[in-house]
């Protein structure tokens, strides 16, 4: 019997259903994670009891992006953001720690808790800059923030069928992350806290409803293969802000030839609304994503697994001006108990 043979009804790849649900940070299209690292509880497995997943996510934006193409700090400055001067951000680095607990007291019922641990620093030129030298009066800060985000619970049903290949999700965001953060003015004229971006802050401030579907199955003895599409949706607005909804679509492709490693190949597709409201930036906020994901996992024993994955983009479509990643990296441990 080879090592994975007992991982399939106990641990057979890592990710909980928690990482069905992508992080959807709110400032750009292009700051959450689009990566769906669960195939077990999308019909692969017939395992009851609890789960437990830690998963770390990085992404640099770095990367000025307006529609399809990259633009420059400088040509960024010469933007006109509803008739305003546009703001030319210069960086923001996220790490997202997720806490993923899953329990399933039968094949057909499941439930989730996310709890996410977001760290992000960020700069910006603010408003009044050439693209390289801030000028004053244009509200330009730096940040840095470390605060439990948002935290999700999802229930999940796939008892229409013995083999447990097609599955719903629903659930709910709830507004437990902080949206009143701040950073440091680098603004001559206005020294002193900062006001972060609303799409920056660790949490929205507003209760999202979560909905999605799920489908899984085998090309042979050696390939699987899953769907799934996500639909999150704010029901509520907090403080003049509402967050972009955002529609998520998987497809992903998995080798199981080899014992000691399992290889994994996934497209992740996003959409996501502009963000609405007083406090909002309606202009530079939302657009399209496509991502080829590769990565693979790793059994340490029968309880506990291993996983990386990095996503590249294929294609960026963002309103407005916004920063994007060069690639996200991911890692996680799972423990089955």
């Amino acid at each position: 019997m080879s090592l994975l043979s007992p991982l399939k009804t106990v641990s057979l790849i890592a990710g909980s259903v928690a990482m069905l649900f992508p992080m959807m940070a709110n400032a750009c299209a292009s700051c959450g994670c689009t990566l769906s690292s669960d195939w077990e509880n999308m019909g692969m497995s017939s395992g009851t009891g609890f789960k437990l997943d830690i998963r770390y996510d990085y992404l640099n934006q770095d990367q000025l992006r307006s529609g399809t193409s990259k633009i420059s700090p400088a040509a960024a400055s010469q933007v006109t953001n509803n008739g305003d001067p546009q703001e030319v951000e210069k960086f923001t680095k996220n790490n997202y720690l997720t806490f993923g607990l899953d329990y399933s007291n039968s094949p057909n019922w499941g439930i989730n808790l996310q709890v996410p641990y977001i760290n992000r620093t960020h700069s910006t030129l603010g408003t009044a800059s050439d693209g390289t030298v801030a000028d004053d009066g244009g509200g330009q800060y730096d940040s840095s923030t470390s605060n439990i985000g948002d935290i999700k619970v999802v229930a999940r049903y796939q008892g229409f069928s013995e083999e447990h290949k097609f599955g719903l999700l629903y659930g709910v965001k709830l507004p437990t992350g902080s949206h009143t953060q701040t950073g440091t003015s680098t603004d001559a004229t206005a020294p002193g806290i900062a006001a972060i971006d609303r799409g920056l802050q660790p949490g929205t401030g507003t209760t999202d409803i979560i909905v999605g579907a799920y489908y899984f199955d085998s090309l042979n003895n050696n390939w699987d293969y899953f769907a799934q599409g996500l639909y999150q949706a704010a029901i509520n607005s907090s403080d003049d802000y509402k967050p972009g909804n955002g529609l998520n679509l998987n497809a992903g492709l998995r080798y199981k030839g080899f014992e000691s490693i399992t290889p994994l190949l996934q497209i992740n597709a996003r959409h996501v609304a502009h963000d609405t409201g007083a406090n909002a930036d309606t202009t530079s906020t939302g657009g399209t994503l496509v991502y080829l994901s590769p990565g693979a996992v790793m059994p340490v024993n029968e309880r506990l697994s291993v996983y990386g994955f990095v996503q590249l983009p294929l294609y960026q479509n963002v309103r407005g001006v916004q920063l994007a990643p060069l690639y996200t990296a991911s890692l996680g441990a799972r423990i089955s108990f």
